[in-house]
């Protein structure tokens, strides 16, 4: 538990049935691994037609990963009837997407009522155990009426 209060009692149903709904983290074989009011934890299996010209992870699977972590961790503050976009984000690729899995860790830095603050971890894991292959630094802002 990350210590955070979400402002929906229904907070956990209504992050599943988002990602549920998006299209994208089904084409990119995305799922939910760990879910708490503040924090989410996305997976996805490797798979040839997510890489690059060297066979990694592209960058563009790994900042997606990490930008939907980080805005499902926020979703999971806001109210009932708010949606959430990324405003900002900033991206550092450590290490080249490598291993059989990437896992992507959003966490919840600054709650806000509109503006809302998070990061996300993005790892490569594999039979070599786990590396760090990218840190995201994200600003989300809740939409009155738009639902996720």
């Amino acid at each position: 538990m990350t210590g955070m209060a979400p402002r929906d009692t229904d907070w956990e149903t209504r992050v599943r049935t988002s990602f549920a709904r998006q299209a994208f983290m089904a084409t990119l074989g995305a799922e939910i691994v760990a879910l708490a009011p503040g924090r989410v934890e996305l997976g996805a299996a490797f798979h040839p037609g997510l890489t690059q010209q060297h066979g990694f992870f592209h960058a563009g699977v790994t900042s997606t990963l990490a930008d939907s972590a980080a805005g499902y961790a926020a979703l999971s503050l806001f109210g009932a009837g708010h949606g959430v976009l990324t405003t900002e984000f900033k991206m550092n690729l450590l290490n080249p997407g490598r291993g059989e899995r990437m896992r992507a860790v959003g966490r919840v830095i600054k709650p806000g009522r509109t503006l809302t603050v998070a990061s996300a971890d993005v790892y490569g894991v594999g039979d070599f155990g786990e590396v760090h292959i990218a840190t995201g630094l994200f600003t989300m802002i809740a939409m009155p009426g738009i639902e996720d």
